[in-house]
C-alpha cells in the first residue's frame, strides 16, 4: 500500500496562496484589458482616451455616443454572461463530478431555447427583452425535469443519473425545438439570430432585467463552495465531513440554473464557456472552489469579450457572432490542456 501523502507545510501553503493571489491579480488585469478592447475596438476604432472621456466626462462626440449607447451595454452583457456561464459550468461539474458537464450538455441551455421558440411562435414575443423571461422559465423547467428524473429510483441523484437525465431531456427539447422550427418558417427566421449566440444588439434594458438573477445565482453557488470541495472526495466522505449532499446539490443546481437561464436569455446559447473555463481555472488555481469559482468568474468574461472583439474585426465590415468565436478560441486552450496532462475532474 502506498504511503499517505505528507500534509503541506506552512511554507508550502504560503507559496500556494501567493501563487493563487498572483494569478487572480493577473486575471483581473486581463479582464480590464478585455473591457477596454470591447469598448475601443470594432468596425469603428475609438482611441482609449476618447473611451475614458465618454465614460468619465460624458463627451458628446460621435465616438463618445457610440461608446455609451452601443458598446457599454454590449460590454456589460459580455461581463455578466461570461461570468454566469463560467460559474454555472464550474458548479455543475462539481455537483455531477463529471468533467464534461456544462449547461448545454445537461439540457439547461436547450430549455432556454425551447422557451424562446414558444415565445416567438405561440405568444408572439419579438424583442430581446421579451425573450429573457421565457428563456429563463425554460431553463428552470428543464433543470427541474433533469433533477426529478435523476432523483427518482434507488440511490437518488447520482452523478451518472444526472448526466443521463440531462442527456435525455436535452434530446427531447431538441426534438421539440426542431419540430416547431420546421413547421413555422417565420419563427425559424427570427430564432436563428438568437440561437447563434451574440452580444450585438443588446441594450441596457436587458442588463437591468438579468443582473438580479445573476447576483442571486452567484450567491447560491458561492455558498456551496466548501460542499463542492467535500463532494469531490465522494459522497460518503462528504457526509462524513458533515456536508448535507442533497442540500449542496439542490442549492448548487438552483444557482447554476439561475445563472444559465439569465445568461442564455441575454445572449443566446453561447457555446464552450461553461465547459472550457472551469478546466482552465483549475489548471491555474487548483481544485479549491473558494479560489476556483472567483477565477472562473474572471476568466469567463475575458474569453467572451475577447471572442466578441475578434469577431467584430476578423471579417469587416461584417461580424462573426461571439457564440461562434468562443468555440474557435476555446478549443485550442482545452486541447492544449488535455495534451499537457489529464484534465482535472
Amino acid at each position: 500500500m502506498p504511503a499517505a501523502a505528507a500534509p503541506p507545510t506552512p511554507r508550502t501553503r504560503h507559496a500556494l496562496v501567493t501563487r493563487r493571489i498572483g494569478w487572480t491579480a493577473a486575471a483581473v488585469v486581463a479582464l480590464l484589458v478585455a473591457v477596454l478592447l470591447s469598448l475601443a475596438v470594432g468596425a469603428r476604432a475609438i482611441a482609449p482616451s476618447t473611451v475614458l472621456d465618454a465614460l468619465l466626462h460624458g463627451g458628446h462626440s460621435d465616438d463618445a455616443e457610440v461608446v455609451r449607447h452601443l458598446r457599454v451595454p454590449r460590454t456589460l452583457i459580455g461581463l455578466m454572461v461570461g461570468a454566469a456561464l463560467a460559474l454555472a459550468g464550474t458548479v455543475l461539474q462539481g455537483i455531477t463530478r463529471n468533467p464534461i458537464a456544462d449547461p448545454g450538455i445537461l439540457g439547461i441551455s436547450q430549455g432556454s431555447s425551447v422557451g424562446v421558440v414558444l415565445a416567438i411562435s405561440v405568444v408572439g414575443v419579438h424583442t430581446l427583452s421579451g425573450y429573457v423571461w421565457f428563456a429563463f422559465a425554460g431553463a428552470a423547467l428543464a433543470s427541474v425535469a433533469v433533477y426529478a428524473i435523476a432523483s427518482s429510483g434507488r440511490g437518488g441523484a447520482t452523478p451518472i443519473k444526472l448526466a443521463l437525465g440531462g442527456a435525455a431531456i436535452n434530446a427531447l427539447l431538441v426534438s421539440v425545438t426542431q419540430g416547431v422550427l420546421t413547421t413555422d418558417a417565420s419563427t425559424l427566421d427570427e430564432f436563428r439570430f438568437w440561437q447563434v449566440g451574440s452580444l450585438a444588439g443588446r441594450d441596457t434594458d436587458v442588463v437591468h432585467q438579468i443582473w438580479p438573477f445573476l447576483l442571486l445565482g452567484a450567491v447560491l453557488v458561492v455558498s456551496v463552495a466548501r460542499g463542492l470541495d467535500a463532494l469531490a472526495l465522494g459522497e460518503d466522505v462528504a457526509k462524513g465531513l458533515g456536508q448535507n449532499v442533497a442540500v449542496v446539490r439542490i442549492l448548487g443546481g438552483l444557482g447554476a440554473t439561475v445563472l444559465t437561464g439569465a445568461g442564455v436569455a441575454a445572449a443566446g446559447p453561447i457555446a464552450f464557456v461553461g465547459l472550457a473555463v472551469p478546466h482552465i481555472a483549475r489548471a491555474i488555481v487548483g481544485t479549491d472552489h473558494r479560489w476556483l469559482l472567483p477565477m472562473a468568474a474572471l476568466i469567463g468574461p475575458v474569453m467572451l469579450l475577447v471572442s466578441d472583439v475578434i469577431g467584430r474585426i476578423v471579417f469587416p465590415p461584417g461580424e462573426v457572432p461571439a457564440g461562434v468565436m468562443t468555440a474557435l478560441l476555446g478549443v485550442p486552450f482545452l486541447v492544449a490542456l488535455v495534451r499537457r496532462k489529464a484534465v482535472p475532474a
